[in-house]
Parts: structure tokens; sequence; C-alpha cells
């Protein structure tokens, strides 16, 4: 066994379902699979004595986790009043529509195309349902419509699969760019740095209780993987199946398809800055 503190983040132990600060209530939905890990996270945030709360990522369209997630609020005291979406991956976003409807509430979404009302998301909009302050922060890269929510309350930030919590996420090429996946990165981190967030909430995973030490790791991990790649293509390997099989070759070939989009929006982005 490995210490969870020696892990990149420090994932919080324990049962995944549940209280992760004072704010914030996951309920983890029944798709666990090897690209959602344990399942999606389902988040419920609210201030401690409000009778509103705000719904983040309702999941997959499973009626059972649905209703799940609304007995969950009602035994905290809570209504729900708003739906929010990180991005528009159907485990995180499919059942939305189906959960708008059982509660009566919007859906805002960066992605129109998502949005149940009149409201979207963007750069610098801050939700206050019930006094609640939940800040939005872009974070493309992983999808084009990826977006976090800072907690500024709690010293956290909701991460959709921008950071994970537990292993890295895939740029999800073409959609997904690399550029701009490093810039979501570095944004992070200066939410780490300037504005006191310490905990990652993440849409996948445990709890991680080092935000900072967690951007780091996604960071160095790029790097690596971006050097690694070059390499590759100076050594022969041109096509992003066959740099997925030298590089990726001790990761399990279930994961390979996801390996690729990755692998493509790098080598994208190396022929972007001319490197290759």
């Amino acid at each position: 066994m490995t210490d969870a503190a020696a892990l990149p983040g420090q994932p919080r132990g324990g049962i995944l379902s549940g209280p992760a600060t004072a704010r914030a209530v996951n309920v983890l939905a029944p798709n666990a699979s090897a690209m959602t890990l344990d399942g999606t996270n389902t988040w419920i945030v609210s201030e401690p004595d409000s009778p509103l709360a705000v719904v983040v990522d309702p999941g997959p369209l499973d009626d059972g986790h649905l209703g799940h997630v609304m007995e969950t609020a009602e035994k905290m005291g809570k209504r729900v009043a708003l739906t929010l979406l990180t991005h528009g991956h159907p485990d995180h976003a499919e059942g939305a529509s189906r959960f708008a409807e059982l509660t009566g509430t919007h859906v805002r979404a960066l992605d129109p195309a998502l949005r149940l009302g009149d409201e979207g998301l963007g750069t610098g909009d801050v939700i206050t349902t019930g006094g609640l302050e939940l800040r939005v922060v872009p974070t493309p890269g992983h999808t084009a419509d990826s977006l976090c929510f800072h907690l500024p309350a709690d010293g956290a930030v909701l991460t959709g699969d921008t950071i994970l919590g537990r292993g890295t996420t895939v740029v999800a090429h073409p959609d997904g760019r690399l550029g701009d996946y490093l810039d979501s990165l570095r944004r992070l981190r200066s939410l780490t740095v300037d504005d006191g967030v310490h905990t990652v909430l993440p849409g996948h995973g445990p709890v991680l209780e080092d935000a900072q030490g967690a951007v780091e790791f996604y960071l160095a991990h790029r790097a690596n993987r971006l050097a690694q790649v070059e390499t590759a293509v100076e050594n022969g390997h041109t096509s992003a199946a066959d740099v997925v099989a030298h590089v990726y070759a001790d990761v399990d070939r279930s994961l390979w398809p996801a390996a690729e989009l990755s692998v493509r929006a790098q080598l994208d982005y190396l022929q972007e800055h001319g490197l290759i």
C-alpha cells in the first residue's frame, strides 16, 4: 500500500461519497469504469445555513442516481435551486436535462447547447444562489467548454475533468487542445498561490488535500509526456497510434484509445510550435 500523503495532491482516503468541505457534499454516481474511475462525482454545494443548494454535474442519465442526489439534498434540509455543468461529456452532463425536470431548475453551462434557461456561464461570473459564492474559472483543454468553480469560503476548487482525484486526464482532441490545457493548469496554479485554494474537489476520484501539489504534478506530467512524444517522432514513430504503442507501452491497452486523443493533441502542439 502507498501512503496517500505521498501521492500527488495527497488524495483523501476513505469513503468517496459524503461531506468533503463545509459547503460541498459528494454523491458518487454508479458508473465506475477505467475512464470514470470510481464513478462521476456529483457535487451538492451550499451555504451551511441556507435552504438552497447548487448541484454541479448531475452525472449520467440514471434516475436512481438523480433521485439519490435529490434525497441527499433533502436530508440536508436543502432544495436544489440551480444545476451547473463543468463540461458536456455524458458522464457529467447526460442526466442534466432529466435532473432539471425533476428539480425544476435551470441548467447553466458554457456550451449553449447544454443550457436550460437563458443564462450561461462565462469568465468573471459568480454564482450567488442562497448566499453561496462560486466563481467561474474557464479551463479549456480537456474540452473546449471545460470550466472549474472556485469555492473561496472553503479554499476549494471543483475541477470537473481538468484535474482528477487519481491519475491524469485526457486532452480530448480535436475539441481539447494541449496549449489551452497548459494555460488552464497555470490558471489553477495561480488560485493555489494567490487565492488560498488548497483543496481539489474533482469530477472523479478522491478529494485532493494539496491543490498546488496536484497542479504541479499535472504540469510536470504533461511536460514529460510531451518530451516523450517529441522523442518518439524523432525516432520515426510518426502516427498517433504508433506513438501510443511506444510511449504508453506500460499503460493498460484498454486506455490506449483515450491516450491516442492526448497524443494527437500533443502532436498538434509540437507542430504548431515548430518542434516537429
